[in-house]
C-alpha cells in the first residue's frame, strides 16, 4: 500500500481524509498549509509548509516517504506578491502566475504537473476515500419532488455555464430565478447572501423553494477540487430556506455523509445525486 501525502488546506475534508486513512491502516503524512490547514490536523502525523515553500513540501513528502499525493481542502488563490517561496519555489512562481493569469484550472493543472514531474502520483479525494463520491439518488429520507424539477435543472445548468467560464462551480435557482451564483467566494459565503435576499425571492423554513446545485467545472481537474458538501453547507441552505441541494453523482464530494443526511432530515430539506439534467434522484 503507498504512503500518502495529504496536503492539507482548510475544512473538513482534509481531516476526514486523515481519519480514514489511520481506520484503514493506510500510511500516510499531513502536511499542513499554514494559514489555511484547521489546527486539529496536528493530531495526525505531519509538518507545515507555507503555500509557496515548494522545495520543503518535496522534501517532507519525500523523506517521510510518500509515493503518492492528495490535494484536499481550501486554499484560496494567493497575493502572488506577498508570497514568501524558497529557492523551489521560485522557480515555479513564472508558471504559476501564469498559469493562474488562464484561471483556477490552469494553476492547478498546472501545480498537478509539476508535483507528477517531481515523481508522485497524484490521488484525487474520492480515490483515497470512496465512499466520499455522492450517489445517485436521495441522501437522507427526502427526495426531490415534480415540482423542483425546473430548478434542479436550472441550477446545474447555470453551475456549468459559470464553471465553464472557470468562475465558480455552484448555483442557485429558485422558482426558476437565478438568485446567486459563485465566484472566490465560496459556497458558505453564496448561500449568506441569499439568505439575506428579500423573503418573496427565496424560500423560507415551513415554505422551503429553491434548489442549490454543486457541479464541477466542465475543464475540471478532478483529482482536486471537486464540488464539496458538508455539514455548513446544509446549515448555509437551511438559513437560506432552499428545498434542497444536488450534485452530480460520482462528481461531488460529501463530507460526513451520516451527520450531512441527518442534519438535512432535521432541516426538512433534500440532498440528491442527479446523473443529468434531466434526473431529479
Amino acid at each position: 500500500m503507498t504512503k500518502l501525502g495529504l496536503i492539507a488546506g482548510g475544512g473538513g475534508l482534509p481531516l476526514a481524509l486523515a481519519d480514514h486513512c489511520r481506520q484503514t491502516g493506510r500510511p500516510y503524512f499531513v502536511i499542513r498549509l499554514r494559514g489555511f490547514a484547521d489546527e486539529s490536523m496536528a493530531a495526525h502525523p505531519g509538518d507545515m509548509a507555507g503555500i509557496a515553500e515548494i522545495g520543503r513540501i518535496v522534501k517532507l513528502a519525500r523523506g517521510a516517504g510518500c509515493e503518492a499525493l492528495c490535494f484536499a481542502g481550501l486554499v484560496r488563490r494567493p497575493d502572488f506578491s506577498a508570497l514568501k517561496p524558497d529557492l523551489r519555489g521560485l522557480a515555479w512562481m513564472p508558471g504559476a502566475v501564469m498559469a493562474a493569469r488562464r484561471g483556477d484550472e490552469a494553476l492547478l493543472r498546472f501545480l498537478m504537473g509539476e508535483f507528477e514531474k517531481e515523481g508522485f502520483a497524484i490521488e484525487g479525494a474520492h480515490e483515497v476515500m470512496g465512499d466520499l463520491a455522492l450517489p445517485a439518488g436521495p441522501l437522507g429520507r427526502l427526495a426531490p419532488q415534480d415540482d423542483h424539477s425546473v430548478d434542479v435543472a436550472r441550477a446545474i445548468e447555470v453551475a456549468r455555464a459559470i464553471g465553464a467560464l472557470d468562475i465558480g462551480q455552484a448555483a442557485v435557482v429558485c422558482d426558476g430565478l437565478v438568485l446567486a451564483v459563485e465566484a472566490q467566494e465560496g459556497t458558505d459565503a453564496l448561500l449568506r447572501r441569499v439568505s439575506e435576499l428579500p423573503p418573496e425571492l427565496r424560500g423560507a423554513p415551513g415554505r422551503r423553494k429553491g434548489v442549490l446545485a454543486k457541479v464541477a467545472k466542465p475543464i475540471q481537474e478532478e483529482r482536486v477540487d471537486l464540488p464539496t458538501i458538508g455539514l455548513a453547507t446544509i446549515e448555509g441552505a437551511d438559513r437560506a430556506g432552499l428545498a434542497g441541494v444536488v450534485g452530480i453523482a460520482g462528481k461531488t464530494l460529501v463530507v460526513e455523509r451520516a451527520a450531512v443526511a441527518a442534519a438535512a432530515d432535521a432541516a426538512g430539506l433534500f440532498v440528491a445525486g442527479v446523473t443529468d439534467l434531466r434526473a431529479q434522484a
